[in-house]
């Protein structure tokens, strides 16, 4: 297989390309005292090892060191960069990119960093569509190059996705796959694509090879594992597996009895905004395990916590019968639990669900949703 092995952890940075300007001759000479005073050379191949060896904090300091050395050096920043972007610091991160692309406005290898760090790195829209306007701004400077070519379109799919474009994110995924038929995480991210299209049969495929290839990696069996379960067939043997190989992104699902689901999801009706009660009476608010084939055809996730059905208050017109009709809320019992990793966090995510199809009950969209922290 051409593709080298490669972490599937789908929220992390990709290992960056590195930009033709850091090409720097010499090493840190073995032996040499730590109080001596580093030379711009040495301090930026500090930082270049610590990003290496995933040392962000390191490579944060070492890189700056290398500007007090030198002031605005784009290599520094760059670095600088793409450090904060491993520790999560995203507007520092941003920051240190756009200098250097202010510096060398052409650099596709940065620009690609720098919409990396505003598409894997967040799920806010706005900054998923500013690292879109990057890779268009990319594209004229990719052309001649496949390995870039290949990281734009992997970037483009994954953020196309984020937003819910999944037939477009595929486009780009083959794109990529055109040009590496082994890509592994194109080929991770175009299953999870035909799987949130509800294209069960290809995407269980597609995670059958990927667990041939790559037995190591967690997500494919966990998908597999909400294939198995949408199928009514025991998921747990393929959900444990995923666990084995990733404790850490999969914990164990937490679990509440029918009982207790109920009275968590009425705690959290009597905690919503004294305003927004009344327009319950005329309300159905229920659980299902999952959502039905039916559901997936008007487009949900198969993952989806909860949604709204019916006429927002503000589009109802008085001599219009149907807007007067019940509306409904209904919650995923077992894709809350799955959400969430304790049973805390469990009821402050069936709060934050109720309050959000609440929210589309009343007539705000999912911008308005994710500005007040409803998303």
């Amino acid at each position: 297989m051409s593709t080298p092995p490669f972490d599937f952890a789908r929220d992390r940075l990709s290992e960056p390309t590195r930009s033709s300007s850091l090409d720097r001759s010499g090493r840190v000479r073995a032996g040499m005292s730590l109080s001596m005073p580093l030379t711009l050379e040495e301090a930026l191949e500090k930082a270049e090892e610590a990003l290496e060896e995933g040392e962000f904090e390191e490579t944060v300091a070492s890189a700056d060191q290398a500007l007090a050395l030198s002031p605005g050096d784009a290599d520094a920043l760059y670095l600088k960069g793409l450090g904060h972007a491993g520790l999560g610091e995203l507007e520092a991160a941003d920051e240190a990119l756009a200098a250097v692309l202010a510096k060398e406005p052409q650099n596709a290898t940065v620009m690609l960093d720098a919409a990396d760090v505003k598409i894997r790195e967040a799920d806010d829209p706005a900054r998923i569509e500013a690292g879109l306007e990057l890779l268009r701004r990319a594209e004229r400077l990719v052309r001649q190059d496949e390995e870039l070519q290949q990281q734009l379109e992997l970037l483009r799919g994954i953020a196309l996705s984020q937003l819910g474009e999944h037939e477009a994110a595929l486009e780009a995924f083959g794109k990529v796959l055109q040009l590496e038929p082994e890509h592994g995480e194109a080929q991770l991210e175009r299953a999870v694509a035909l799987f949130e299209l509800g294209r069960f049969p290809e995407a269980k495929k597609a995670f059958e090879k990927l667990v041939r290839d790559y037995p190591e990696e967690a997500w494919p069996f966990h998908y597999l594992g909400l294939l198995a379960e949408r199928r009514g067939e025991d998921p747990e043997p393929l959900l444990a597996q995923a666990r084995a190989l990733d404790p850490e992104e999969f914990p164990p699902a937490i679990h509440l009895s029918a009982e207790a689901f109920d009275a968590a999801v009425a705690d959290a009706i009597e905690k919503l905004p004294e305003h927004a009660r009344p327009h319950l009476a005329n309300a159905i608010i229920s659980a299902q395990p999952l959502p039905s084939d039916e559901d997936l055809k008007e487009g949900l996730s198969p993952t989806i916590l909860g949604v709204f059905t019916g006429t927002p208050i503000d589009e109802r017109l008085a001599l219009h019968a149907a807007h007067h009709e019940t509306v409904r809320i209904t919650l995923f019992q077992k894709n809350l639990e799955r959400f969430a990793r304790t049973r805390e966090e469990l009821l402050e995510e069936i709060r934050i669900t109720v309050l959000h199809e609440v929210g589309h009950l009343l007539g705000l969209d999912e911008d308005e949703l994710f500005d007040r922290g409803l998303d």
